[in-house]
């Protein structure tokens, strides 16, 4: 794609970067047929290649955001399937990322929109606000069906809808300590507790310490570890995103100085695209640019790290079928498609990948919320092709999706490494029928 910018604009680094990105694009139009929303809208507009164009306009032109080109991009999410579809290596990750953070800067939102996004982004990273929150939408619940009916205050009604009757206590596993391994000595690693899924499930870290530990693996929480920053990079708010970035970067830097790391485990896979691009997010800060690096180089998804592993044999082989949903982050954000099936396949499991797995479920991230619409049709389009596969169970890698998808499915949804750790010993992930389950031979 052919761009004109000034000498002025490119000395802006993140200018100068969109401008290497939007130079790739050859308008193939690759992306659109796997574009959740250009499949589900029809409109060019909402495909990657139409938000290319409005992005390159608004940036090249040097102007703020107008209400067009913030109902397209707030449409887009970042699912990154273009990228995976792209053959000419269009990093859209970082364009939308971009435009996200000019639209911040540069436009001022309705205001009950703008309260909504300060509301999320006040108390989603935060796991005591966000605990307090979720008891306090029991009150809300029987508002909505008011709130539906009014279009400015139905991602209030998205938002008590996805709230559970009821929040499990929190974890010990998400309080600073070390976890030591059982027998010999496999692997020193962290484990990312994170805000969200610590709060909606933390059962989810304490299968993943059960199993390392017992394979040998020594697990760290550190001090200081909080929230990896995605919820609010999506958002555009950039500095908070960053200053998340920064506590974290710390906190891991300081594990690794004072026993090493082998690797810094996410058990949630929105957050492992984030933290994987920290050396890119920090690179214009000369203070952590190289920790930053260092950082995202160890980052890896649990099953990353256990497929690299020796493991046994399974304690019970399940023989139970499993429908495989690849979230978006993590066959299209970090690009792992093969070990949770391979896994799963090794630990008993008879795995089902859902007809148009490239499409996302609709959750990614605070989508669900602010774009309610959208999302239910493409959850619904999600459930219909799992259900589908004749499973009895559906196993995923992120915690998004496992609301998502367990709002409308009538399968039990759970995290791969439940089922992993189900089968080499650990409890029976709750919702799940044993009927099947069999002994090891």
């Amino acid at each position: 794609m052919q761009t004109n910018f000034s000498a002025a604009q490119l000395a802006d680094p993140h200018v100068a970067e969109s401008e290497k990105i939007l130079r790739k694009c050859v308008h193939c139009g690759f992306c659109t047929a796997t574009c959740p929303t250009y499949v589900t809208l029809g409109n060019e507009l909402d495909s990657p290649r139409g938000r290319i164009y409005l992005i390159k306009d608004m940036l090249e032109n040097g102007r703020p955001a107008d209400t067009e080109i913030v109902t397209h991009i707030d449409r887009c999410l970042s699912c990154l399937a273009c990228m995976t579809t792209c053959p000419s290596g269009v990093n859209y990750m970082h364009l939308v990322d971009h435009a996200r953070a000019h639209i911040e800067q540069t436009y001022r939102r309705p205001l009950l929109d703008r309260l909504t996004r300060a509301m999320l982004a006040f108390v989603l990273p935060y796991p005591g606000r966000f605990r307090a929150a979720l008891k306090l939408a029991q009150l809300g619940r029987p508002l909505i069906g008011l709130l539906e009916k009014l279009p400015t205050l139905k991602p209030l009604a998205a938002m008590l809808k996805l709230a559970p009757s009821s929040t499990p206590p929190a974890s010990p596993i998400a309080s600073p300590g070390v976890h030591a391994g059982q027998g010999t000595k496999r692997g020193r690693v962290a484990i990312l507790t994170g805000c969200a899924q610590s709060v909606l499930d933390p059962a989810i870290n304490e299968a993943a310490v059960s199993l390392l530990t017992r394979l040998g693996v020594e697990v760290v929480v550190p001090e200081g570890e909080g929230c990896c920053g995605a919820l609010v990079h999506h958002m555009g708010r950039e500095d908070q995103a960053l200053a998340s970035a920064r506590q974290n970067v710390d906190a891991w830097t300081r594990a690794i100085d004072q026993g090493g790391l082998d690797t810094i485990i996410i058990t949630a896979s929105g957050c492992g695209t984030t933290i994987k691009d920290y050396g890119f997010m920090l690179r214009l800060d000369p203070a952590y640019a190289e920790k930053a690096a260092r950082v995202s180089a160890v980052a890896k998804d649990i099953t990353e790290y256990l497929a690299a592993l020796d493991l046994p044999e399974p304690v019970r082989k399940p023989g139970t079928i499993v429908a495989y949903h690849s979230a978006c982050s993590m066959q299209h954000g970090q690009k792992i498609t093969r070990q949770p099936k391979e896994l799963l396949a090794k630990a008993g499991f008879l795995v089902r990948e859902p007809r148009e797995g490239h499409l996302c479920c609709g959750s990614a991230g605070t989508y669900n919320i602010l774009q309610p619409d959208i999302s239910a049709k493409l959850r619904n389009r999600k459930v219909k092709n799992i259900e589908a596969t004749g499973a009895e169970i559906v196993a995923t890698g992120n915690i998004g999706c496992i609301t998502q998808i367990a709002s409308a499915a009538k399968l039990p949804v759970v995290h791969t490494i439940k089922l992993l750790d189900w089968a080499y010993g650990g409890p029976k992930p709750d919702g799940v029928s044993e009927n099947s389950l069999g002994g090891a031979e």
